[in-house]
């Protein structure tokens, strides 16, 4: 199971790459989608229930991208999951007319449940689509992703509580603890220790490897198991993420690759783990 998710999330990584280099001169967010390219791979390669000839369903589980400005990686993700085409991401990729812009707007035909970017509200939304869920007595289940920078918006603390509060068992909180943010270190802006700080708001809270894709599948299925509270699964991850000169380096939040860049960056890809 882990080579199977280790696979898809190089599919992932290598369409990021891809797709940002079709990009041109425009820069685009890398270093984050690069980063939750693990998680979105056990998402979409074996835990969420979806169909993509029915993707109105009422049952299915719902992924929602607060972080939305990294949503290279969702696309990238709905692409190799059959969502989006291979000349749908070539051609409609921050086009004027296309659907796939900068920050994602809402398209459920594409798998894409939530218009974001305003960072701090995609939690929110995901509560809202819980608790529908819990009064339609859907089984759906609602998976959400948040940066670590974006966890200092007042709105999250809000909808961190809320969930407590309705017991929301239903939701799924991924973390993308990468430890940058646009303009530094977290732990240098607004230093949290989220995991301490959930677990006495009273969510579920599990720390993993956010690259180990059989960490984070195991903690997934835990979080189905837990009853009445919320679960978060905080993930530890490298910005830039298998691309040794964007890892870690926080220029490559928002940028644009050169020839040699690319090149170097698919041959990385492709040859590594």
């Amino acid at each position: 199971m882990n080579m199977e998710f280790k696979e898809i999330s190089k599919k992932i990584r290598l369409k990021i790459i891809e797709t940002a280099h079709d990009a041109g001169n425009q820069g685009v967010h890398i270093g984050g989608a690069l980063s939750m390219a693990d998680i979105l791979a056990v998402l979409y390669g074996g835990v969420m229930k979806f169909d993509v000839n029915n993707p109105k369903d009422v049952n299915r589980d719902r992924f929602i991208l607060s972080k939305g400005h990294d949503c290279l990686g969702l696309y990238a993700a709905l692409n190799v999951a059959g969502f989006i085409t291979d000349e749908e991401m070539h051609t409609n990729y921050l086009q004027d007319d296309g659907f796939l812009p900068t920050h994602p707007v809402k398209y459920l035909e594409k798998g894409i449940e939530c218009s974001s970017g305003s960072l701090g509200m995609g939690l929110a939304f995901g509560i809202g689509e819980a608790l529908a869920a819990k009064k339609q007595k859907r089984l759906s289940r609602i998976y959400v992703i948040v940066g670590d920078g974006e966890c200092e918006e007042g709105s999250c603390w809000e909808a961190f509580m809320a969930a407590v509060q309705y017991k929301l068992d239903n939701i799924t909180l991924f973390l993308d603890r990468n430890g940058l943010q646009s303009d530094g270190a977290t732990k240098d802006i607004m230093p949290v220790d989220y995991t301490s700080a959930l677990k006495a708001l009273g969510w579920s809270v599990a720390e993993v490897d956010g690259h180990d894709t059989e960490e984070i599948y195991q903690a997934t299925l835990d979080a189905l198991g837990c009853k009445d509270k919320p679960s978060v699964i905080i993930c530890d991850t490298i910005k830039g993420k298998g691309v040794s000169f964007m890892e870690n380096n926080n220029a490559w939040h928002h940028g644009h690759l050169t020839e040699d860049q690319y090149h170097q960056a698919i041959e990385e890809l492709s040859n590594g783990d």
